[in-house]
């Protein structure tokens, strides 16, 4: 299997791809696109994905797009090891995290977004900063609770899911943009578990091909 990987170092969703195909030791290339310079908009890049964002992964025989649905797809390829457990309904609580977080919580602060904060609605640094704490400290108090009632050492019993890989990344923007972690303490042993595994050392941002 070929599989060829557009992201960007520090995008949060094609962060949780690279998690998920370190976690089950799948090799593919790398393709970076600078969000920074819009490098995702070129008429080229819109060849691959029409929506001109990140990931996109090339699997040689299509391109999917979508991090959560990457993820699925890659458990089905590759079943072990698992992203998912083996509980029905704790599979479907593993999928509502990652989704809380990739639905609900990362989309309110990706780059996008707080540009149009800024350019559109000429919102300040203040203004953007407490806009990023509220959408965040909202969802983690939710993902707080629902450890505390199915989590182990990660968010879903003793063995990381695709619930950690969307977890990790989500941490790391908190804390890039000052968000008080404090009450979320579960979140945060949890993302230093993590941070202890090679398949989670090898996907950190600060590890890519593009990394400043």
């Amino acid at each position: 299997m070929s599989l060829t990987l557009h992201g960007y170092w520090r995008s949060g969703a094609a962060w949780r791809v690279r998690i998920g195909l370190a976690h089950k030791g799948l090799d593919y290339a790398s393709v970076p696109h600078d969000l920074r310079l819009s490098e995702q908009t070129s008429p080229d890049y819109r060849t691959v994905n029409p929506q001109a964002l990140v990931p996109a992964l090339d699997t040689g025989a299509g391109v999917l797009t979508q991090s959560l649905a990457i993820l699925e797809w890659l458990e089905e390829v590759c079943p072990e090891p698992a992203l998912l457990p083996a509980d029905p309904l704790a599979r479907a609580q593993a999928r509502a995290f990652a989704q809380t977080i990739a639905c609900d919580m990362h989309p309110l602060h990706n780059l996008r977004v707080l540009q149009a904060l800024r350019r559109d609605l000429v919102a300040d640094d203040a203004q953007v900063q407490v806009w990023i704490a509220r959408w965040i400290g909202a969802g983690f108090s939710a993902l707080e609770q629902q450890v505390a009632r199915h989590g182990g050492l990660f968010a879903f019993g003793d063995a990381p899911t695709i619930a950690d890989c969307c977890l990790v990344p989500q941490v790391y923007s908190a804390r890039r943009f000052g968000v008080d972690l404090v009450a979320f303490p579960r979140l945060v042993a949890i993302d230093a578990r993590c941070a202890a595994l090679p398949a989670f050392q090898r996907a950190h941002a600060n590890q890519q091909v593009d990394t400043p």
